[in-house]
């Protein structure tokens, strides 16, 4: 049997151009710190270096990055037609100023590679950690969407998601659908075909953003495989999965009971004082998924609702060890 080294995540998303205070920041060093995109609000320069100084802030080696649909100036095709929607040309000297020419954003984040920040397009990628583990991560900051932002698709065209089995972690801007997904609107807003793709990968973790108010985590085990067409209908054996955290356990409601309403406060406070959730599910210090058949799913929008800060995640797994 391989050699595991034990892994520590940071999964964070959708900081939209903020920084963390210090008050908020997380302090804990970790092996790997993931951003699953939205760097920007409106993908400005000034956006772009402010994540980039918080990224640097965050003590880990490696910090894996990705787009999402608000940093469209990465999206060079988008970014053109953004350029071409106003019925007036706007001044290019301006555009350059606030957005930068054409690749400027990206360049930014090469020019960090020295800090440890990788900027992943869509694809497999392969590390070697610092602490000996190796990683395999599947990265894409795609999208379904009508709208006229970076990295998107027209729902009704689809999108393949080549995602390997033995992959490692899956790494995505926007949830599958029927996973941390639903809107204020209560409509599931994830997409069908990064399901199917990760209902046959069986990945470790899958983490991601987008969807703000889908902040939380779950432990979702498998059902049998052979499933022509998986969904969340299908694919999932819900009895057997655990919900890690989720914003409804901790907003207050006025239907909660006093005991609930101390329960939530005091998982409140926990989370300012740590800084960041962790999957401490089903109460095991020791407990590691069951690779094949458990994948931990993560939505780490920090950007939320006014009256709580949503934190990232800390997420502690195995992996094997790199012989070469």
């Amino acid at each position: 049997m391989a050699e595991k080294v034990q892994t520590r995540l940071l999964i964070l998303s959708d900081t939209h151009g903020e920084d963390f205070s210090s008050e908020d920041r997380p302090r804990q060093r970790v092996d790997v710190a993931l951003h699953c995109g939205d760097l920007t609000d409106v993908s400005k320069l000034d956006e772009f270096q402010t994540s980039i100084e918080m990224l640097k802030k965050i003590d880990a080696p490696l910090k894996l990055v990705i787009a999402g649909n608000h940093d469209f100036t990465m999206d060079i095709t988008a970014f053109e037609a953004k350029l071409a929607e106003p019925s007036q040309p706007l001044e290019p000297e301006i555009v350059a100023r606030e957005y930068g020419t054409l690749g400027q954003a990206r360049q930014l984040f090469d020019d960090a590679k020295s800090e440890g920040i990788v900027l992943l397009d869509e694809g497999t990628h392969h590390f070697v950690l610092e602490n000996g583990a190796m990683l395999k991560v599947f990265a894409s900051p795609y999208t379904p969407a009508l709208g006229a932002w970076g990295f998107q698709y027209h729902p009704n065209n689809g999108r393949r998601f080549h995602i390997e089995e033995d992959t490692d972690i899956v790494m995505t801007h926007g949830p599958p659908k029927g996973i941390m997904d639903i809107t204020y609107g209560r409509e599931r807003a994830g997409c069908p075909d990064l399901f199917t793709a990760v209902a046959r990968a069986r990945p470790r973790v899958h983490c991601f953003g987008h969807i703000h108010e889908g902040w939380g985590a779950k432990v979702v085990t498998w059902k049998d495989s052979g499933i022509d067409q998986p969904s969340h209908f299908t694919s999932i054996d819900n009895e057997n999965s655990t919900i890690v955290e989720r914003l409804a356990t901790l907003r207050a409601s006025t239907f909660d009971s006093d005991e609930t309403t101390l329960e939530k406060r005091a998982k409140l406070e926990k989370l300012k004082h740590n800084k960041c959730a962790a999957t401490s599910h089903r109460n095991k210090d020791d407990y590691q998924l069951d690779a094949g058949k458990e994948t931990l799913f993560v939505n780490a929008s920090i950007m939320g609702h006014e009256d709580f800060t949503q934190r990232p995640w800390l997420v502690d797994l195995e992996l094997a060890k790199y012989t070469e």
